[in-house]
Formats: structure tokens, sequence, C-alpha cells
């Protein structure tokens, strides 16, 4: 009106950011497609955030423009978005309203040896695609045997600086103080936190408290549509003998921390959200009432 932008105020239940920081290898492709199967349906957005190279650490001022962006970007609101970034803390940038961080994680053993296939061999998502380190026919035990770069303990070390964030010393393979960083992050700025191996529990906790999302996941995921959806070609599970040696490494012991830690955490809101009746689960109604109103209306 008279040549000036009118201010656009919405909803609480439409001003709503969801920033899922997809660690690589950890079922984050079949959990995203859901999120795009159903955002028509449920009337979100879906956005991809595609860093150059996959970095996950953003410059700073990529940072303030990603959370300028999001935050005042109103035509894509509510909006699901995700990428393989680190944790951005958006109080440090003056944004009075946060996102909700949710995220998964994986037995970090188990993560590294997908991703060492998947570099070689690719998966069934995009099977054409020629993969980095395609070609190399080695497999994890010989890796390991042979103290390969690919596969040595340094590499296990993504988990925690995905929860950990932006800051230097979370980039420091075996630093302590980035994995007690990740686990108060972890605790105090993500909604919810999922393992792998517990997906169809995680997608149900996510149903339950954020319908607006995710109304319909569970038994999207539950049909087979998009569960499984993407599986590493050609891989073999590490020997014991493998798995031992990595293990004997102060970085395992740390990410395996991390990881007992986020799997206790996600256990415990678990126990108190869902009921297990006949082999199946089910999500508890309501459990709390008002009373003792004052003062009374007329």
């Amino acid at each position: 009106m008279d040549g000036t932008r009118q201010e656009i105020v919405l909803d609480d239940d439409e001003d709503f950011l969801i920033i899922y920081n997809r660690v690589p290898k950890t079922a984050s492709t079949s959990f995203t497609n859901i999120a795009y199967d159903l955002c028509a349906k449920n009337k979100y957005h879906v956005l991809h955030i595609n860093t150059t190279k996959n970095n996950p650490v953003m410059s700073l001022q990529d940072q303030m423009r990603f959370v300028k962006n999001v935050s005042s970007w109103r035509e894509m609101k509510p909006g699901f978005y995700h990428g393989h970034i680190s944790f951005l803390d958006f109080t440090k940038f003056g944004v009075k309203k946060k996102p909700i961080y949710i995220n998964v994680i994986r037995d970090p053993i188990e993560r590294l040896v997908s991703y060492y296939y998947f570099l070689r061999f690719g998966d069934d998502y995009r099977p054409g695609l020629r993969r980095r380190k395609q070609g190399d026919k080695k497999t994890f035990d010989e890796c390991v045997a042979a103290g390969g770069s690919d596969c040595a303990p340094e590499k296990l070390w993504l988990q925690i600086p995905f929860f950990c964030g932006h800051s230097s010393e979370c980039w420091n393979v075996g630093s302590r103080w980035a994995l007690e960083q990740a686990k108060y992050n972890l605790v105090n700025e993500y909604f919810l936190v999922g393992v792998t191996e517990e997906l169809e529990d995680f997608i149900m906790l996510l149903e339950a408290a954020l319908p607006r999302f995710f109304r319909g996941a569970t038994e999207l995921y539950r049909s087979g549509k998009k569960s499984h959806l993407r599986k590493t070609t050609e891989k073999k599970a590490p020997s014991k003998e493998t798995t031992a040696k990595l293990q004997q490494s102060d970085i395992w012991k740390m990410e395996n921390e991390f990881y007992e830690f986020a799997l206790e955490q996600f256990q415990f809101v678990r126990a108190h959200a869902v009921r297990e009746k006949d082999g199946e689960l089910y999500v508890l109604a309501q459990n709390f009432f008002y009373e003792k109103i004052y003062p009374k209306s007329n």
C-alpha cells in the first residue's frame, strides 16, 4: 500500500522450521524421501542445502546468509531443510526464533564401512553414477590390515563434529572438548536424535510430536516404499579382527561413547512416549490436564 511493503505475519503453526543436518551413511536418504513424499499432503516445503564438495563447515559469511535466508524466507515456511552441514547455533546471529534440529546417527564402525564401500561401488539409488573410488576392489578388511587412509580410525571422527558445530576445536580429531560439546548440543539444541538401527521408532515419535510435518510418516515407512531405500552395493561386513583393531583406538572409543550416549537418550525419550502391546508399539495419548483454574469465569 502506497508503495510500502506489507509485513506478512505467519501463524505459529506456519512460522516453523526444521533443520536435519544429516550425517552421511546413516539412512538419511531413506528418511529425507519420506519428508519429500509428505510435503504436498501436509503442506510444507522441503529444501536441500547443497554445499560445495559437501563441505560441512560454512564460511562465516555463508553462516550469516543461511541464517538470514531461512529465518526470513516466509514463502518457504513451514520448511524442512536438510543437508550435510554441521550444527549451527542461530542465537549467535541475533535470531529470536530458533529452528528445530533433528538428526539420526549410527554405530560408528558400521557407518564407516558403509561409506567405504559406497565410495567404491555406489548404491542402488543412483547405480549409474561413478563414485570417487570406483575401481578400487580392496575390501575394508584388507584396507585396515594395510593401514590404509580410507579406513583409518581418524575417518571415524564425523558424528561428533557434526553435532559439535562450527568451532575449530570440533574438528580436532580426538578432542574431548568436542565430544562434550556434541553431547551438550544433542540434549539442549536437538528436538530428537534417533539411531539408524531403530529408525521406525524415530519416525513414530516425530509423527506423534510433530504431526504438522510427519502425519502419515510411520505408515509410509512401514509400507516399504521408502524404507531401506538406499543400499550400498557390494558391502562386506568387517571381520572380528578388523573390528577389534579399530576398537583399540581412542577415536573409536570417543565416537562410540557419543553413539551410546545418543542411544540412551533416544531410548529414554521413547520409553516415556510409547507402550508395547501384542508385540506392537503404540504412542501414548495426552497424559496431562489442567485443573484449579482461577479466577473463575462467570
